[in-house]
């Protein structure tokens, strides 16, 4: 029987997903499950563990990578399993991670290991990667807005997003676009836009598929920009959303390695967390490739 690290957020979920369901799942389908709550002192992994398991939503696959990243080289390191029970679950959809939970920690018996990009960054304090996005303009007040918005306990996740892409969807025809200096990869991208997002993951957010085709996987980030031009189309994009009809994405991006980039406002986001800078300051954004490992479902004909 392997052994898992079981990381989970007990607030994350359902009922279905407490402490001793999870526990009885895991061992009812042969792992056998070391447990500990991200609400809780954690960070004490057991060195016997086959892999770890990150139950809970994006913040909290957050919260594991950063002590796996912050770990001495010479310290052992392990592949994450993720149970994604989160609103948005933007880093599972990415690795195509689905289905029900029994079925998710089934497919553990038959998974690869890939490879996962981080961007760190330089130029900010307290903070020095991300592993979705980072970005300016629209996003971090979506972000802003979403955190003053009463959460029902009856509300769904699919309810909570609507909220958050009907929010989006207003601030669009309110945000006034900034001037943006960008570099990529050594060349001049600068100009005036609603928002510049710096993508690792293909959703960021509300399951906006910003980057359909991104893959944390392969060396280099999606640079999305768009322009005040593009307003209509972001707006027309954001609507159909709601109505539950996914266009095609055809918004202006770049594949990246390195970037330079400034804002003249005063807020940017690093996944779903909110940072005030001054106007202006600088950032460098390096891609470091392949720093993390998760185990996913295995594509047809792998073993």
């Amino acid at each position: 029987m392997k052994i898992i690290n079981l990381l989970h957020n007990p607030t994350a979920g359902s009922e279905d997903h407490d402490r001793e369901k999870l526990i009885s799942l895991m061992g009812k389908n042969g792992f056998e499950s070391q447990y500990s709550s991200t609400k809780e002192d954690w960070k004490d992994i057991d060195e016997k563990a086959d892999f770890i398991v990150a139950a809970g939503g994006d913040g909290t696959i957050r919260k594991i990578t950063k002590e796996l990243l912050d770990r001495k080289l010479s310290e052992k390191t392990w592949p994450i399993a993720l149970l994604p029970l989160g609103t948005a679950n933007n880093i599972a959809q990415t690795l195509s991670i689905e289905g029900s939970t029994e079925e998710i920690i089934q497919s553990w018996h038959h998974t690869h290991v890939k490879a996962f990009d981080v961007g760190r960054i330089r130029g900010l304090p307290k903070v020095d990667f991300f592993l979705e996005s980072l970005g300016y303009g629209i996003f971090p007040y979506l972000i802003k807005k979403m955190k003053k918005v009463e959460k029902k306990e009856s509300q769904t996740p699919e309810e909570e997003i609507k909220t958050a892409l009907e929010i989006f969807y207003e601030i669009i025809f309110t945000y006034e676009p900034k001037k943006c200096h960008l570099t990529i990869d050594g060349v001049d991208h600068s100009g005036k836009f609603l928002m510049t997002e710096i993508m690792n993951t293909k959703l960021i957010g509300p399951n906006l598929f910003l980057s359909p085709h991104g893959d944390p996987g392969d060396g280099e980030f999606e640079v999305i920009i768009i322009p005040e031009e593009d307003k209509e189309k972001l707006a027309a994009y954001i609507s159909d959303k709601l109505k539950g009809v996914e266009s095609p994405y055809t918004f202006q991006q770049f594949k990246a390695k390195e970037i330079t980039i400034s804002w003249e406002g005063t807020h940017l986001h690093v996944d779903d967390q909110v940072i005030k800078i001054d106007k202006g300051v600088e950032i460098e954004i390096e891609l470091r490739k392949g720093l993390l490992e998760f185990m996913v479902p295995n594509k047809e004909g792998v073993i």
